[in-house]
């Protein structure tokens, strides 16, 4: 009798070794057998091209999708409650339900402002402050939000004195609605001709911010930088730099002059306003990369100073997703490609300036479309697991290869399995070390 128990628990064993077997290969049958599905509202040769490289089919948005490259006002609508969606293991797109946190221009300086006092109320030595500046959280221009703010303005402009600031439309991109005062009137004038902020009928916001009035400049134009940044996840905290950013420069000369302060294309380096200006160069686009530029700063400043500020760069973006990083939706499903637009001062401090959601993935070079090619192929390989397949159970952590030119910003959860290892490109205390 106990024989016979013998034999029927190696048989039953046997079938459920065969069971896991075929199971097993069933699974790498499906997965291997595949076809990514993707949909997308963005016509951008860049992007459809990524897709179809990888053999992914295009589907369309009430179809069975794994990967939907959306526009932000899709994104806001598939997550709003109405909408009623609900995303399965195996798809993945390309914006957070509430990317304007960091995105509008308001809210980055809101959210900025209050991760700065929670520090100070922390007694953090991030929030350590020098005549009233802070020394390590000082990377935006004093920035006020109209009409809400209108007087605290005001009581800043009487304060510093005479002075040039730049208005924004706060929900607007690419230029549009941009202008310079350096006036109160023209600022009261302005509000008469149509923005009362005394009345609350007015339906755009826009900040004011002091402007940055002594750029870096090269050949004595202003320029900006445009830096990628990819967030995987928000808690913890994940994010990459794409190392092939780019300057955006003005197509005339920098002039300060009182004449000149409505001269957009001396003061904006938008690249859609700037081709409308005679001296435009469409072979180059009026852009430089970010290794040049590098390059152009270490023979004129100094090796030691230029990788200061590039230290500094990191730094204040990193910091920028940290002041957002607690109040973002982190859905597993999501990723997002920032832009980041920060100027040099001729002291060589950078100054974030805002940061896109939806960044121009237009080609207006021949070398503009390889760099933006390269971000998109890039940027998939980090955010898919090895197996090209969506998959939210993946625990987000792309191999060295997979990066392609992205390095690692900072990575939360690697810094807690392993406290002895960097988890950020600076390491803070050394950070603090250099400021002080």
């Amino acid at each position: 009798m106990v024989t016979l128990f013998k034999m029927f628990d190696q048989i039953s064993l046997f079938i459920v070794n065969l069971t896991l077997t075929f199971s097993f290969h069933l699974t790498s049958i499906f997965v291997i057998n595949m076809k990514v599905t993707y949909c997308t509202d963005v016509d951008r040769s860049v992007v459809l091209s990524n897709f179809e490289k990888r053999g992914w089919v295009h589907v369309g948005p009430d179809d069975d999708w794994n990967f939907y490259w959306a526009g932000i006002q899709t994104c806001r609508s598939l997550f709003s409650i109405d909408s009623g969606y609900r995303m399965h293991d195996n798809q993945m797109i390309n914006h957070f339900p509430n990317h304007y946190e960091l995105s509008r221009k308001d809210m980055l300086v809101k959210n900025i402002k209050r991760y700065r006092r929670e520090l100070e109320r922390e007694g953090s030595p991030l929030a350590k402050r020098l005549d009233g500046k802070y020394l390590y959280l000082d990377f935006i221009p004093v920035t006020f939000v109209l009409p809400a703010d209108y007087n605290l303005f005001v009581e800043e402009y009487r304060k510093v004195g005479p002075s040039t600031w730049i208005m924004k439309p706060v929900g607007k991109s690419q230029g549009t609605g941009i202008f310079l005062i350096n006036k109160l009137s023209k600022l009261k004038k302005w509000s008469r001709e149509g923005k009362n902020f005394n009345t609350s009928a007015i339906k755009e916001s826009y900040v004011i911010s002091k402007y940055i009035d002594n750029p870096l400049l090269i050949d004595g134009k202003k320029f900006d930088l445009r830096l990628y940044v990819l967030v995987t996840s928000f808690r913890p905290l994940k994010a990459y730099l794409f190392k092939s950013g780019f300057c955006r420069f003005c197509t005339v000369k920098y002039n300060t002059s009182v004449g000149e302060i409505e001269n957009l294309l001396i003061h904006l380096t938008n690249v859609s306003l700037q081709k409308q200006g005679d001296e435009y160069n469409s072979i180059h686009g009026g852009k430089l990369s970010i290794q040049n530029l590098r390059l152009f700063l270490e023979s004129t400043r100094g090796k030691t100073v230029t990788e200061a500020l590039f230290d500094n760069i990191v730094w204040l973006i990193v910091h920028s997703l940290k002041s957002v990083s607690y109040i973002m939706s982190n859905d597993r499903h999501c990723f997002e490609c920032y832009g980041y637009d920060i100027i040099i001062d001729d002291n060589l401090k950078p100054w974030l300036i805002e940061v896109n959601a939806s960044p121009s993935l237009t080609s207006t070079t021949v070398n503009d479309r390889i760099l933006k090619y390269k971000l998109i192929d890039n940027m998939l390989s980090v955010v898919l697991p090895p197996s090209g397949i969506p998959d939210v159970r993946w625990n987000k952590c792309p191999s060295r290869e997979a990066m392609g030119n992205f390095e690692l910003l900072i990575d939360e959860e690697l810094a807690a399995k392993d406290k002895s290892g960097p988890s950020i490109k600076i390491d803070q205390k050394e950070r603090l070390k250099r400021k002080t």
